[in-house]
């Protein structure tokens, strides 16, 4: 399984951009059931907010339903992944409070990879990182 950030939600429901192609495509997968992935109720969270400044909060809310209900079940952050996820924000400047907790959720669960254009996540040991824009998103969709 796979865990994907909010940059490949935005980008796969986004305008014009060089990442949209290959977010578009591991959405694709997903619904066709090719690929396994999911994400945690916080990222849908940012999507929406990210989303509704865009395009209103009728469209954010329905987009944030539509992507709930395909990365089902989402992932819990229970205690143990926020002490880490704190951990791991100490550790790396380059990461946010948000996505440090993230990549602590994803080591937690053990997936094959967290999907993030944020290359911040990269510099994290132990976290199985995909850039969409590099070749790994093309094994994932083999």
């Amino acid at each position: 399984m796979i865990v994907l950030d909010t940059t490949i939600l935005v980008y796969a429901l986004g305008s014009d951009h060089p990442l949209q192609a290959p977010c578009r495509r591991l959405i694709e997968a997903v619904t066709e059931g090719r690929v396994e992935a999911s994400t945690t109720t916080e990222v849908v969270q940012e999507f929406v907010h990210v989303r509704a400044r865009r395009h209103g909060r009728e469209d954010a809310s329905r987009q944030g339903r539509d992507y709930a209900a395909l990365l089902a079940p989402l992932l819990p952050i229970g205690e143990s992944s926020l002490l880490l996820g704190l951990r791991l924000f100490e550790e790396h400047p380059e990461l946010g409070a948000f996505d440090a907790v993230l990549a602590a959720t994803a080591i937690a669960n053990v997936v094959d990879a967290l999907v993030s254009a944020d290359r911040a996540f990269g510099h994290v040991r132990g976290l199985p990182y995909v850039d969409p824009s590099t070749s790994g998103m093309a094994r994932l969709l083999l």
